[in-house]
């Protein structure tokens, strides 16, 4: 079957459908808003990143930068705070709490941190969640099947102790420590007290601690417990540490407007 031609009118031109221009107009607005959107959030960004590395140096953050963009590379309020790593945590908290009060800045946060810090949330060091924590392990401790990474069924219940009782530190940065005894090589001893830690790290997400927060580091027989021979059998344990704190206050995803 034999297609109809297009209208033509009595001139011999093609009528066109008066949607097309219509949304090549639409489109071409709609460009010009997202384009103006962001050179307009640049703007408003860079001058953010400005005043936040004067206040970095004022507040004695060697060596830390703010970023001011997303993941993807987009602009944004909430700042992702860069270097300092040698810094202590108090100097750490100071430059977060300096850059959080700059007008116009969202939440900030640390790289590999979930902690954000919120500008009408004072800074604080929620050191009674390790009080805690070290009160229950102080006559009880997270067990191991003989030679392995398995936590012993008989501790889960601990387990879930442990994780309510580190609550009040989300938004901290807590240290999981595996040690052994000094019994067998401790190349072995290093391998199985990294391996526990990692254990534990696990069971705790599991219960619903921010995998972000937690950081697992195993010693082998190196730190035994003070006033124990090395290779007692307890020094096979676990220790917690809160290493930084931030109060915990997320913020909304930042969307730069016009």
């Amino acid at each position: 079957m034999d297609l109809a031609p297009p209208a033509v009118n009595k001139c011999g031109h093609m009528h066109r459908s008066p949607l097309i221009p219509l949304a090549l107009g639409v489109l071409a607005i709609v460009l010009l808003a997202i384009v103006g959107a962001r050179i307009t959030a640049s703007d408003l960004t860079a001058e953010l990143s400005l005043k936040a590395q004067a206040a970095i140096a004022k507040a004695g953050g060697t060596g830390v930068t703010a970023r001011f963009s997303t993941a993807s590379g987009m602009p944004s309020r909430h700042p992702l705070l860069i270097g300092g790593n040698a810094l202590g945590s108090a100097t750490r908290a100071k430059v977060a709490r300096a850059v959080a009060a700059i007008p116009g800045v969202g939440g900030v946060r640390w790289e590999n941190s979930s902690a954000l810090a919120s500008r009408a949330a004072p800074a604080e060091r929620p050191l009674h969640c390790e009080d805690d924590v070290a009160a229950l392990l102080r006559s009880r401790t997270i067990r191991f099947e003989e030679g392995s990474s398995r936590i012993d069924a008989s501790s889960q219940g601990l387990l879930d102790q442990v994780s309510a009782a580190l609550r009040p530190c989300l938004g901290a940065i807590i240290a999981i420590t595996g040690h052994t005894d000094a019994s067998g090589p401790e190349a072995g001893n290093l391998v199985l007290s990294r391996d526990r830690a990692n254990a534990v790290l696990t069971a705790l997400v599991a219960r619903g601690i921010p995998a972000d927060g937690l950081r697992a580091a195993g010693v082998g027989s190196a730190r035994p417990v003070e006033g124990l021979d090395p290779n007692d059998p307890a020094n096979r344990r676990i220790e917690f540490s809160v290493a930084e704190s931030q109060p915990f206050k997320p913020t909304p995803v930042d969307t730069p407007g016009p």
